[in-house]
């Protein structure tokens, strides 16, 4: 049952309004936050959110729920699972 329970994931989704705020579900950690760039864990992967004036408005760590404002610029996901990996990455670990 508790290996159950890990393999599990949260669900991870993203709202954006206008480029203007995010709301976010599925953060595990926070891990790095100015006002251009804000990095984040999610049960999807490592998510870094660049912009202008950047500011978490929120975080509830227990529920995994984030909330930012700032202009958005760009949102990237870092695959950081080796399963996700291309056949290079596999080959050159």
């Amino acid at each position: 049952m508790t290996e159950e329970k890990n393999q599990m994931r949260v669900p991870h989704n993203i709202v954006m309004n206008d480029r203007k705020s995010l709301s976010l579900t599925g953060v595990e950690e926070v891990l790095n936050c100015d006002e251009e760039i804000v990095s984040v864990r999610t049960s999807m992967g490592e998510l870094t959110i660049s912009g202008m004036k950047l500011h978490i408005g929120s975080f509830n760590r227990a529920n995994g729920e984030l909330k930012l404002d700032g202009t958005v610029k760009e949102l990237v996901y870092a695959d950081i699972d080796p399963q996700r990996r291309g056949f290079f990455g596999r080959l050159l670990r």
